[in-house]
C-alpha cells in the first residue's frame, strides 16, 4: 500500500518570522488520522526569516534531527554544543532526559529552510547527546546516502531506534530503487523537485507512507529533485 500526504493538506503554524508545515499533528495543530508513523513522529517543513528563530525550549525523550535545505540554522544548546547547520549537514540530538536548545537563522539577509524530524527512541532516558556529519554532493549525487542509522554504519549519525534514513539528490530523469525487507515500511519525504514513486505523482512537500510493499521505484521528474526516505519497523 502506497498512501501519499499532500503537501497542501498538511497542518500550518505562520507567524510573522516562521512559516511550519507539519505532516503530523504538531502543537496546535492536531488531527487524530496523521500522529506518526511508526517511530516517525515529527516532520515540520520549517522557514525562518533573517535573524529570527526558536529561542530556548526544553524536550526530552525524543531523538530530532535537523536537515537544513537551503540557508544556515544556528544551534546551541545545555550540553556546550554550538554549531552551524548548512545544506548537506544532518544534526542528531538524543533528548532523553532532558535538554534545552535553540535555533536561529544567523543571517541577516537570507531566510532558512530545513526540516525538523522527531524519532520516537528505543529506550526512554538516555543520556542526552549530540551529533552532526556533513554529507557531500557526490556522495548522494544520484543515488542512496545513509546519514542516519541505528548503529551508525557508514559513517551515518546514530538513532537510537531501528531506523534507517537516507538522502538523495536527484537529477532530471534519474531512476531509483530500493528494496524493503520483510516485516519493514517506509515513508518517503521529497523535500524540492518532483518525482514518481511505483507509478504515483509527489511533489515537493508530498510524503508517502508505504507498507505492505518490497519495491520502491522512483523516478525524477525535475532536476534538482531532493527526497528522504525512512526504513522503518512494521
Amino acid at each position: 500500500m502506497l498512501t501519499i500526504r499532500k503537501a497542501e493538506e498538511r497542518g500550518t503554524s505562520q507567524f510573522s518570522w516562521l512559516n511550519s508545515q507539519h505532516t503530523f499533528s504538531f502543537g496546535g495543530y492536531m488531527d487524530p488520522h496523521h500522529m506518526g508513523f511508526s517511530d516517525l513522529r515529527v516532520i515540520n517543513d520549517d522557514r525562518v526569516i533573517p535573524g529570527a528563530g526558536f529561542g530556548t525550549h526544553s524536550h526530552r525523550d525524543m531523538e530530532i534531527i535537523s536537515y537544513v535545505l537551503e540557508g544556515e540554522l544556528g544551534h546551541q544548546d545545555s550540553m556546550g554544543n554550538g554549531s552551524v547547520i548548512r545544506p548537506g549537514d544532518v544534526q542528531r540530538m538524543t533528548a532523553g532526559t532532558g535538554v534545552s536548545h535553540s535555533e536561529m537563522n544567523p543571517s541577516s539577509e537570507n531566510p532558512v529552510h530545513f526540516l525538523q524530524i522527531w524519532i520516537m527512541p528505543d529506550t526512554k532516558g538516555l543520556t542526552p547527546g549530540y551529533e552532526q556529519k556533513h554529507f557531500d554532493l557526490s556522495e548522494r549525487q544520484d543515488q542512496w546516502r545513509l546519514v542516519g542509522s541505528r548503529d551508525g554504519r557508514d559513517g551515518s549519525v546514530t538513532i537510537h531506534q531501528d531506523v534507517s534514513l537516507y538522502t538523495a539528490t536527484l537529477g532530471a530523469d534519474a531512476a531509483l530503487s530500493y528494496q524493503l525487507a520483510q516485516n519493514r515500511q517506509a515513508w518517503v519525504q521529497l523535500t524540492r523537485g518532483a518525482i514518481t514513486l511505483n507509478g504515483a505523482a509527489l511533489k515537493a512537500g508530498d510524503g508517502a507512507a508505504i507498507s505492505d510493499l518490497q519495491q520502491l521505484n522512483l523516478v525524477s521528474t525535475a532536476d534538482n529533485t531532493e527526497v528522504l526516505l525512512f526504513d522503518l519497523s512494521a
